[in-house]
């Protein structure tokens, strides 16, 4: 296995339309890395560039110490599997997992022992002879990780792999695709909109967002520490609640709702000073209207079994509580846990943490 640097890397399309713009990132050699984000943000142009699919326009990828710009993809030792699939449907499934090998002249006694093996990895050994139109799709995708697991490459490549898979099976793939990866230990790259399956698959989670890093670290670190205002709303469901307010005095900000304490010496602001003020459903819990908490008017709530969430605003902006699910108390006012408070530059939409995750690292 490699790790995968990648230096100022960039993506121009004809028309000049920038699809990356200037990524730099080290993908450590052995870790289960996730590049997140939404539709259009430059996520899957990333890996197809360190797949060789799509041309670097500036900047070097990079795959165990050796740069790869000019290297075709066959020759990247690398392995991609795709949303679709892409399976050869007059193929048996033991074809399917065997067709690269052979390309590449692999003799017949070496390709046998490596698919078998695959197969009892991913649970399909009993499906060897039969064609993909007679699997389910859960079972397609294991075929298309076994043809790239046969391979023995340096980086695995997932293009949004479970997004064609019902709610069902996207959790049972996800938990089988971990699983593989702790048995390989094998530099992996993921690409994905879903922030579940970043959160739960990745070692390292890169969040982008219009073609550049919004910030990189462990899935804990993110969610707990977010960088940016964007990465705050994106991680997280439901999104974290965000509220207009000033600073008013050491350790509080004021809201349209009321007063909201923070812990002072984890930022840097100053009396009077505009910020975003970010809450994480979790960080809210009931009141009784006593000074210090927020005017809270409640609209509806949402049961999900161990949890409810429930819906409504503090001054004029909306607001989600979220509780557990015996939580019967719900009045008029919420209490903040001051601790996990975040603020955010209104303007640039940096954190005004101090430290590495804000604007004043």
């Amino acid at each position: 296995m490699a790790s995968v640097t990648l230096e100022d890397v960039r993506k121009v399309y004809a028309g000049g339309v920038e699809a990356v713009k200037g990524v730099s990132l080290v993908i450590p050699n052995g870790s289960f890395t996730v590049l997140l984000g939404p539709s259009g943000c430059g996520k899957s142009t990333l890996l197809r560039m360190i797949a060789g699919l799509e041309t670097v326009t500036r900047g070097t990828v990079s795959i165990g110490g050796k740069t790869v710009n000019n290297v075709e993809p066959a020759d990247r030792d690398i392995a991609m599997v795709f949303q679709n699939y892409a399976l050869y449907p007059h193929m048996s499934v033991y074809d399917n997992m065997a067709y690269g090998l052979r390309n590449r002249g692999i003799p017949k006694i070496a390709i046998e022992p490596r698919v078998a093996e695959a197969a009892r990895l991913l649970g399909i050994d009993g499906f060897l002879k039969r064609k993909p139109r007679e699997l389910s799709g859960g079972q397609r995708q294991r075929v298309a990780m076994g043809r790239a697991i046969v391979r023995e490459p340096q980086a695995f490549l997932f293009d949004e792999p479970l997004s064609n898979l019902d709610a069902k099976l996207r959790v049972q793939m996800r938990i089988e695709i971990r699983r593989l990866h702790n048995r390989l230990k094998a530099t992996s790259i993921f690409v994905t909109h879903d922030q579940v399956e970043a959160m739960t698959l990745a070692d390292m989670v890169v969040v982008m967002n219009q073609g550049r890093i919004e910030q990189t670290g462990a899935p804990t670190e993110v969610y707990r520490l977010p960088a940016t205002r964007f990465v705050a709303t994106f991680i997280g469901s439901p999104a974290m609640n965000m509220l207009a307010g000033e600073i008013a005095g050491s350790g509080m900000v004021e809201t349209a709702g009321g007063k909201i304490g923070f812990d002072a010496s984890a930022f840097d602001v100053t009396d009077r000073q505009k910020v975003e003020v970010g809450i994480r459903p979790e960080d809210l819990s009931f009141g009784s209207g006593a000074e210090g908490e927020l005017f809270f008017v409640k609209d509806f709530i949402e049961e999900l079994g161990a949890t409810r969430l429930i819906h409504g605003s503090s001054g004029s902006e909306a607001v989600v509580v979220a509780v557990a699910a015996a939580t019967q108390s719900e009045g008029a006012s919420l209490i903040v846990n001051a601790a996990n408070v975040h603020l955010f530059d209104p303007a640039s939409g940096r954190s005004l943490r101090r430290g590495p995750h804000g604007a004043a690292a």
